[in-house]
C-alpha cells in the first residue's frame, strides 16, 4: 500500500546548508548542533520543513556533495547523536527534516570506488562507470559540468572512470542491479531512522544514454535524462518510497514541463515534485566565442522570466506539483539576482521578490538568510572563493583559453558564483555576524552590521516579519495553495501580476521589478482586501512605486 499522502502542497521549505548555518563549537564551520540551537528561530518564521544540505562523511571537495560513507556523519559537522537530537528536537516543534540523496556519483574515498578500483575483476568493479582508453586517450569528449574532461584515468587498472563533476566524484553505474538494492537499502536506513523525505542531487543523471559511455573518441553527449531514467525512480517508489508518508524533490537540471508530468506527476508514481532550471538560467550569457555559459552578467529579461514562470504554473496544473525557488546553495542571492541589492531598495525588492514567488502555486522554498535579505558577497580577488566549480572554470576559461578576462570573470563572480549563497548566516551585528568565535572558512558579508537576524526578528516592518506573513497567508487561504494562475500584463517589462482562482476566491498580486513607477492595467489595480504590501502607504490604484508589491483578495 502507497502510504504517501500530499501534505507537502501545504508546506513551507527552508533550507540550511550546515557549514554556514550556525558554528556550536567555534572552529569556523557550522554544525548539527549549530542548527539544533536555532531551530526556535525557524518555529518563529513558521516553516513546516528543513531541507538539510548533505552532513554526510565526505572527502571535502564539493560541499559534501563527494560522500565517502552514507551512514555516518560529517566528523566537522557533528556526530550520529547530534544528528538524532537535532530530528528529535526538530519533530517536536512540528517541523521536519528532509536530507539531501546524492547517488549519482560517490566520493572516490567511498569503499565501493576504493574496491572497485583494485582490480578489473573485482566484484564491484562494475558499481562505476569504466572505459577503456581510445587511441591512448580518453574514451570520448564528454564533459565534466565543473570544466574538463569527464574521463579521469587510472593507473591502476589502466581504464578511465566517468566523473560528470569533480574527478573525486566517481559516476555510479545505475544498470548494475547491484547498485541500485545498495542505494534503497541505504534510504530505507535512513527513513527507519525518522526523516521525512530526500531531495535528490541531480537524480536526472542516474540514467545515461549508452553513447556517453561510447569509446570512440566522439564528441561530448547528453548526459541527461537517459532512456532508464523513469524506470529507474518507478522502481525507487516501489522498493522505498510508497513505504513512508514522505516528500521528495529531484534535481532536474535538464527538466521541461513535460518531463515534469512524469517526475512530479500527481500520481505519486515517481517524485513529490522536481526543481526546475530555467528561471535561474534565463539570464545566461555569452562568452566573447559565443558559447552560451552561466559565467555572465545578466541583465535579468523579466518578459523571459514571467513567459518561463507562467508556462510552470499553468502547465503543471492539476497534472504535476510545482517547486518555488529563486536561490539555493548553487545559486546566487534572490535579492541580488531578481531584486536590487542597493541600499534604497534592498528591503523593498527583497521583499517584492518574495511575495512574487510565494503566491503561486507550489512548494516554496527559502534559502538560508533569504528570509533576511541577505545579498551577494563584494569578492575581490578569486582566492577568496572555496569552490571548486570555480577554480575549474577559472583555470579553463581565464588561464588557459582566454576566453574571458579576469576582470570580467570576477564581474561574474560577484553576480552569479555558487560562494554567494554559502557564505555564514548573519545573526547578529557583531563578530562574524554572530556564527562563530573562530576563524569562520568562508569570509563573513561585511554588511552583517546591518543585515542580521538580531535586529529583524521582531521588527514587524523588516524582511523576516514580511516572509513570516507571508508564510501565515500560505496557511490561511487554500486560493494560495490550489487557485489557478492567470498572467496579467504579459508583455509589460516592469510588472509582473498574475491572479490565483480558487472555489470563488480570487487573489491579485502585482509587483514592480523596477526602480521606475509602473502602470497597472485595469485589470492588474490594486482592488479588494489587502493581504500584504511592502509600502505602509497606499499609493495610487493605477500605480505601483519602485519596487513595489501588493497582494489583495479581490
Amino acid at each position: 500500500m502507497n502510504k504517501q499522502t500530499q501534505w507537502f502542497k501545504d508546506a513551507v521549505v527552508y533550507q540550511i546548508y550546515p557549514k554556514s548555518f550556525m558554528d556550536a563549537d567555534g572552529d569556523g564551520l557550522g554544525d548539527l548542533r549549530g542548527v539544533i540551537g536555532k531551530l526556535d528561530y525557524l518555529k518563529e518564521l513558521g516553516i513546516d520543513v528543513i531541507w538539510l544540505n548533505p552532513c554526510y562523511k565526505n572527502s571535502g571537495v564539493d560541499g559534501g556533495y563527494d560522500i565517502s560513507d552514507y551512514r555516518a556523519i560529517a566528523p566537522e559537522l557533528g556526530t550520529m547523536a547530534d544528528f538524532d537530537e537535532l530530528l528529535e528536537q526538530a519533530h517536536k516543534r512540528g517541523i521536519r527534516i528532509v536530507m539531501d540523496l546524492v547517488v549519482n556519483h560517490t566520493s572516490t574515498e567511498h569503499a565501493w570506488f576504493i574496491e572497485s578500483k583494485s582490480s578489473r575483476d573485482n566484484p564491484k568493479r562494475d558499481f562505476y562507470i569504466w572505459r577503456k582508453p581510445f587511441e591512448g586517450g580518453v574514451p570520448n569528449g564528454e564533459r565534466s559540468v565543473f570544466s574538463g574532461p569527464a574521463w579521469e584515468y587510472d593507473e591502476t587498472t589502466g581504464e578511465y572512470y566517468l566523473h560528470m563533476f569533480a574527478r573525486e566524484q566517481a559516476d555510479l553505474n545505475w544498470e548494475n542491479e547491484e547498485v541500485r538494492r545498495e542505494v534503497y537499502d541505504m534510504m530505507h536506513w535512513w527513513f527507519k531512522k525518522g526523516i521525512d523525505g530526500f531531495r535528490m542531487d541531480v537524480i536526472d543523471m542516474i540514467s545515461k544514454d549508452e553513447t556517453v559511455y561510447a569509446v570512440d573518441g566522439g564528441p561530448h553527449r547528453n548526459a541527461f535524462n537517459g532512456p532508464r531514467e523513469h524506470e529507474f525512480l518507478q522502481e525507487m517508489n516501489r522498493e522505498v518510497l510508497s513505504h513512508y508518508d514522505i516528500m521528495t524533490v529531484g534535481e532536474t537540471g535538464s527538466l521541461t514541463t513535460q518531463e515534469a508530468l512524469r517526475y512530479a506527476n500527481l500520481d505519486g508514481s515517481e517524485l513529490s515534485m522536481a526543481f526546475q532550471f530555467e528561471h535561474v538560467e534565463h539570464d545566461n550569457g555569452y562568452l566573447d566565442n559565443g558559447e552560451r555559459s552561466k559565467w555572465s552578467t545578466g541583465p535579468m529579461d523579466l518578459l523571459k522570466l514571467k513567459e518561463i514562470m507562467a508556462r510552470w504554473q499553468t502547465e503543471l496544473h492539476g497534472k504535476a506539483w510545482n517547486s518555488l525557488y529563486w536561490s539555493n546553495h548553487d545559486q546566487p542571492r534572490a535579492v541580488s539576482h531578481f531584486g536590487c541589492d542597493d541600499e534604497q531598495y534592498r528591503v523593498l525588492s527583497a521583499k517584492m521578490v518574495g511575495a512574487c514567488l510565494h503566491m503561486m502555486q507550489g512548494t516554496p522554498y527559502i534559502y538560508q538568510g533569504e528570509e533576511l535579505g541577505m545579498t551577494n558577497y563584494p569578492f575581490t580577488d578569486v582566492s577568496q572563493s572555496r569552490d571548486v566549480e570555480v577554480y575549474n572554470a577559472w583555470q579553463e576559461l581565464v588561464v588557459e583559453q582566454k576566453k574571458i578576462t579576469p576582470e570580467r570573470m570576477m564581474d561574474c563572480l560577484r553576480y552569479k558564483c555558487r560562494d554567494n549563497a554559502r557564505t555564514p548566516m548573519q545573526w547578529t551585528a557583531g563578530v562574524n555576524a554572530g556564527f562563530t568565535e573562530g576563524e569562520p572558512w568562508m569570509p563573513v558579508n561585511p554588511n552583517h552590521t546591518y543585515i542580521n537576524a538580531e535586529s529583524q526578528v521582531g521588527d514587524p516592518d523588516s524582511v523576516f516579519s514580511f516572509y513570516k506573513k507571508l508564510i501565515a497567508l500560505r496557511k490561511q487561504y487554500p486560493v494560495i495553495v490550489h487557485g489557478d494562475f492567470t498572467l496579467l500584463q504579459k508583455e509589460d517589462e516592469q510588472v509582473f501580476a498574475y491572479t490565483r482562482a480558487h472555489e470563488g476566491s480570487t487573489l491579485l498580486v502585482a509587483c514592480n521589478f523596477s526602480c521606475e513607477e509602473a502602470r497597472l492595467d485595469e485589470a492588474a489595480r490594486t482592488r479588494g482586501e489587502m493581504l500584504i504590501a511592502n509600502y505602509k502607504e497606499d499609493g495610487d490604484p493605477g500605480v505601483l512605486r519602485a519596487w513595489e508589491c501588493r497582494v489583495t483578495l479581490v
